[in-house]
């Protein structure tokens, strides 16, 4: 029998193994070790479901399930890209197929390990040891993650890394996403950059590309995901990094090509199905985006990975297919949605959409219109986000393609238009939302011509030398459109001048109101709700769940 010295009796543990003969000795040897609780899957959806719900110490995957399409590394890349899976979770692959390659990896970028079958407890004894090491190594680093004392977390990285102490990889990773998270970009892609030179990761290689991604470098981005990929054809999370990357610039053809390839490497993957399906749809293929969308729908409407504007994108396609049965079930899912999670302020706005969708379905407009003119009344209230946006407009076209018209809704398109036409890629979904109606996919693109000469001017103010007179421009207009694009200007004309710039503290607090009243329109075009970026780290914080509370149907091994 194998000993542990360390105490496991307080941690808990998750076996993932269709063998239940190799499930069965695992979960007797986590008890001889003293692991306090162990549960079981025996499929990798179930394990899935289980890892939704609840956390665990330690999770036991076997790599190849023989009934399922999903691998054990499809599941472990799923989940942490859903932030399903906190990094102080330890993750320990079993298999018989491990190259040496694939072990390596996992041993240099200290996320997880593998266990080459057959094994003997002594080895999983181990493996078990060395993670307890690490966790107690980086205790400091982990307590401030969770205090939510990020600069200081990230400090003890760097420092971590600069001594090249034991864990230095993992902690150049955790410290580079903290970077990532406060905004500090230009150091998060030194040190990616610098990890990359020490030993070439993958990782590290698509961490450069995030960086450059956040702090606009876009074309950097693009040439380093390109020669990631060209490296590493295989590493799926470069693709969805890529794909970002073409969306924002509103390369929408390119992005659907690489989104699709990503959904194919991992078909089991409920977050790169969303992708594709919603790229599809603001590609302009409704068609092929309702067969996608529905089957997201029935892969991942009980998955906290589904993200509810799935749901509302296939409403609308059912819409145009005079699909009333259909429809009703989109209504009738959110209802479910909404029953699971009352408080949740998003799911009943889009909620709202998909019964106004309804309404329409049934011919009573009247209450439709009625809905609509309600919904109109919120365009300018700080909640009112680019996804309500892009939804309003779609609704609206929807209204206007049945020759159903309000007299107030010129002066809505253009209001959103001059909000949220903050670039091509965010005018360009607009206008794919509003593809029904080419009246308001023209308005939609004069609003960001306006937006644009609006920039222009005021920026031929600041270069002629009269940056104050820039400033004030940028506030007036700013003012009258809520542009994220315009009162960011004018923030940085001001901290660029400030010594030039008349009365520069009072126009700073009159921009800094600006930034709250606009509230959460967004600069970046984004594709449903946001999610950890492909390539990161979950970063969690906070108080994890207690461990002996398991969700309904939760088998736990006795």
């Amino acid at each position: 029998m194998a000993t542990f010295d360390d105490d496991l009796s307080a941690c808990s543990a998750l076996v993932i193994d269709g063998n239940p003969t190799s499930r069965s000795i695992l979960i007797s040897q986590l008890r001889e070790f003293g692991m306090g609780t162990v549960a079981q899957a025996a499929r990798a959806m179930d394990a899935r479901r289980q890892l939704e719900f609840r956390g665990f110490d330690f999770v036991l995957c076997e790599q190849h399930f023989a009934a399922e399409a999903i691998s054990g590394q499809a599941l472990l890349d799923d989940l942490r890209r859903n932030q399903l899976l906190p990094f102080s979770t330890v993750f320990i692959m079993i298999t018989g197929e491990a190259t040496y390659a694939k072990v390596a990896e996992a041993a240099e970028s200290a996320l997880d390990g593998y266990l080459l079958k057959p094994h003997k407890a002594s080895h999983l004894a181990e493996r078990l040891r060395q993670a307890r090491v690490r966790k107690v190594s980086l205790q400091a680093i982990f307590g401030a993650i969770e205090e939510e004392k990020f600069e200081q977390a990230a400090q003890l990285c760097v420092e971590r890394f600069e001594s090249k102490g034991l864990f230095w990889l993992y902690a150049a990773r955790v410290g580079a996403e903290l970077m990532l998270r406060v905004g500090r970009f230009a150091e998060a892609q030194a040190l990616y950059k610098a990890v990359v030179e020490a030993k070439t990761l993958p990782w590290a290689k698509l961490g450069v590309a995030r960086a450059q991604l956040d702090a606009g470098q876009m074309t950097q981005a693009t040439s380093t995901l390109e020669n990631l990929i060209s490296a590493e054809p295989t590493y799926t999370d470069a693709y969805d990094v890529m794909g970002r990357a073409h969306f924002e610039l509103g390369r929408f053809d390119k992005a659907l090509e690489t989104y699709k390839m990503a959904a194919t490497m991992t078909p089991a993957s409920i977050s790169r199905l969303q992708n594709l399906a919603m790229m599809t749809y603001y590609a302009g293929d409704h068609t092929e985006a309702e067969k996608l969308l529905d089957r997201t729908v029935r892969l991942g409407l009980d998955s906290k990975m589904f993200d509810c504007q799935s749901l509302v994108l296939l409403a609308f396609t059912r819409l145009e297919l005079s699909d009333r049965k259909g429809l009703q079930r989109c209504h009738d899912d959110f209802l479910r949605l909404i029953e699971k999670d009352p408080d949740n302020a998003r799911q009943h706005r889009l909620a709202a959409i998909v019964t106004t969708l309804n309404l329409i379905q049934q011919h009573q407009f009247a209450q439709s219109v009625e809905a609509v003119r309600s919904l109109a009344k919120t365009v300018k209230n700080v909640d009112f986000d680019f996804e309500s946006a892009s939804n309003m407009l779609a609704l609206m076209a929807h209204l206007a393609n049945k020759a159903i018209q309000l007299d107030e809704v010129d002066s809505v398109v253009e209001t959103i238009g001059l909000r949220f036409c903050n670039n091509r890629s965010l005018t360009e979904l607009l206008a794919a939302s509003a593809q029904l109606h080419p009246p308001y996919v023209e308005r939609i693109r004069t609003c960001q011509t306006t937006v644009l000469e609006y920039a222009e001017v005021a920026m031929a103010l600041s270069m002629g030398g009269n940056p104050t007179a820039a400033v004030k421009n940028l506030i007036l207009h700013g003012k009258e459109t809520l542009s994220a694009r315009l009162i960011d200007n004018a923030y940085q004309v001001l901290q660029k001048h400030a010594a030039k710039i008349q009365d520069a503290e009072g126009l700073g607090i009159a921009v800094q109101e600006l930034r709250a009243i606009s509230g959460v329109a967004s600069g970046k075009a984004s594709l449903g709700e946001q999610k950890r970026q492909a390539g990161g780290l979950a970063l969690r914080t906070g108080t994890r769940p207690p461990a002996d509370k398991a969700p309904p149907g939760v088998k736990q091994a006795a």
